[in-house]
């Protein structure tokens, strides 16, 4: 099983990014995804969840920014993220908390300039 996180890159302070996640080599199609992220020297959050019947969680320090989607296939995972702030740079990672939940995959780095 392979995660493989992409769309990262350099953005100034206001600006959007959109993550993307796909799964491959998996056996069944992924309902339940996560988003995280680790910002040098901390622990990894938790940013953005979604669950099977399609209900959204997001940490209070993204909510009305950030919004996450899944594909129908259930094969690839979204993070659309807007207003971007400083605090926002990180690497970010996808989880399969349910399926797949010891694979994380090697990140996307968001770099957000003020």
């Amino acid at each position: 099983v392979q995660l493989q996180a992409s769309g990262g890159g350099l953005v100034q302070a206001g600006g959007s990014l959109r993550l993307s996640c796909a799964a491959s080599g998996i056996s069944f199609g992924i309902n339940n995804w996560a988003w995280y992220r680790q910002a040098p020297g901390t622990q990894r959050e938790l940013v953005a969840s979604i669950g099977s019947g399609g209900s959204t969680s997001y940490a209070d320090s993204v909510k009305g920014r950030f919004t996450i989607s899944r594909a129908s296939a259930g094969n690839t995972v979204y993070l659309q993220m807007n207003s971007l702030k400083p605090e926002d740079t990180a690497v970010y990672y996808c989880n399969a908390p349910r399926a797949y939940p010891h694979y994380w995959g090697q990140g996307t780095q968001v770099t957000v300039s003020s």
